[in-house]
């Protein structure tokens, strides 16, 4: 056996007792690399060690992917910007670089069925998920059963934890099916723990001024409403949807304002 063998033989058992696998299947590779190319010793280790790093955040962030629990993967590349969603495009770009995360902002999008919600939720939470973010998403119904069985099971306190610590919590579709009291109390719980310490996504297909329809108590209703307001960011898609045939789309257009859905006339801003 030759030297170089040896040696690299002892390198990579070095990598299995250290943990460095990309190490370990690169060593070769780079090493005749670095001798074609002249590479300094030192730009042949920063070279591995680059390697090995960039193998690791991909692994991490496939991690973090997993347990955020999207339903799907939709990625701010793929929105369809040519639709006339009434968004602006500057706007959730810079949103989608994650500099309201750490400060604790919560962003609300709303608008009618089929108008991209869910899809810029989503994108929203793997743009977090690339910048280190953990991420959980919940539709609100399944949130709202979540944290109902927790409590039977006796073991809402841990849910709740759970949901206080993530980076960016992602709650969508608030307002398509409606919940009992003691469950609206317990997503406003969630939502009043996070005010001013997590980030929060919130989608929804109502006005503000319907939220109570979800919340059954208006005191809690204007309460939760009150804490959006200090840390806000409030996008509101428009159009027919793109879930809506284009016959169906014609015959909303025809209609007049008052027979459209709320959510696209009435969205008051969030004042205290």
């Amino acid at each position: 056996m030759s030297t170089d063998n040896v040696l690299l033989a002892a390198v990579r058992a070095h990598t299995r007792v250290l943990k460095l696998p990309t190490v370990a299947r690169e060593c070769e590779t780079l090493g005749r690399q670095s001798l074609a190319e002249g590479w300094s010793p030192l730009q042949y280790l920063r070279a591995l060690l680059d390697a090995e790093l960039a193998v690791r955040a991909e692994h991490a962030i496939g991690r973090r992917m997993r347990a955020a629990r999207l339903p799907v993967h939709k990625t701010m590349s793929q929105f369809d910007w040519r639709r006339p969603h009434g968004l602006e495009r500057a706007r959730v770009e810079d949103l989608a670089r994650g500099a309201w995360i750490p400060t604790a902002r919560n962003i609300v999008i709303l608008g009618p069925v089929g108008t991209g919600k869910t899809h810029l939720a989503i994108a929203l939470a793997i743009e977090a998920i690339k910048r280190g973010h953990h991420v959980l998403f919940y539709r609100a119904s399944d949130l709202v059963r979540a944290l109902t069985e927790a409590r039977d099971a006796r073991a809402l306190s841990r849910l709740q934890e759970r949901l206080r610590r993530v980076s960016l919590l992602v709650v969508d579709e608030l307002g398509f099916v409606p919940f009992e009291k003691a469950g609206g109390e317990l997503l406003f719980d969630v939502l009043s723990t996070r005010h001013e310490r997590c980030a929060t996504v919130i989608t929804s297909n109502l006005a503000f001024s319907e939220w109570n329809r979800v919340f059954v108590d208006d005191k809690l209703t204007a309460a939760l409403l009150d804490r959006l307001a200090q840390h806000a960011e409030v996008l509101v898609t428009r159009g027919p949807g793109d879930r809506v045939p284009a016959a169906a789309t014609k015959k909303t257009d025809s209609r007049s304002d008052e027979s459209k859905p709320k959510a696209t006339q009435e969205v008051p801003a969030l004042t205290r």
